[in-house]
């Protein structure tokens, strides 16, 4: 299979994925909440708490197709293979990667994970305050995101304030890396 037929493939069927990969993990939960401290657990949360948000956001191709329509003026600016790359190694393996570095190294380095889904969700919410209408992603940004966000920052407690500023920094920058991606591709198809 080449790479082009792969990313096809994966584009048609990693949402469907994502669902069912949440639902999994979300099964697992009772033995983990026994096994580990409840910052370990909330930061295990954010993979299938992501992976909720992704149905109801990517379902049916619909945040892409918002944001090529709302914010870019029909203009494809957002692709489907953008999309499957920041939700699926960026996105994912943001989460994984702050999970196994709160488990190896303590809670703080796992920051990342909250700061991420508060980014997040005031961006969904942002949007949806600026076009006065739902975007997709925003009911599990406000019921979801929000309180997990919260709740995980909380349960870590206070820590070194280089660990905040290192989660909120990665988080912004993860945010505005996607910007300017979806800005230069805009820019590369008007030349």
């Amino acid at each position: 299979m080449s790479a082009s037929a792969l990313t096809a493939w994966l584009t048609g069927r990693w949402v469907a994925a994502a669902g069912f990969m949440a639902a999994a993990l979300l099964a697992i939960l009772p033995l983990l909440h026994a096994a580990y401290a409840l910052p370990l657990v909330l930061i295990f949360l954010h993979s299938p708490g992501y992976m909720l948000h992704q149905v109801e956001e990517h379902a049916g191709d619909r945040f892409r197709s918002f944001v090529n329509r709302r914010i870019f003026g029909g203009r494809n600016a957002l692709s489907a293979e953008a999309v499957l790359v920041i939700n699926i190694p960026v996105v994912w393996g943001l989460n994984l990667a702050a999970l196994h570095a709160a488990w190896a190294w303590g809670d703080g380095f796992g920051l990342v994970a909250p700061y991420a889904m508060l980014v997040n969700a005031v961006t969904h919410i942002g949007a949806a305050l600026r076009f006065r209408c739902y975007n997709p992603g925003l009911l599990t940004s406000v019921v979801l995101f929000l309180p997990l966000g919260l709740w995980t920052l909380f349960a870590i407690g206070p820590v070194e304030s280089g660990f905040r500023v290192a989660g909120l920094g990665l988080a912004l920058l993860l945010h505005l890396l996607i910007v300017a991606h979806v800005l230069l591709r805009l820019r590369r198809h008007a030349a």
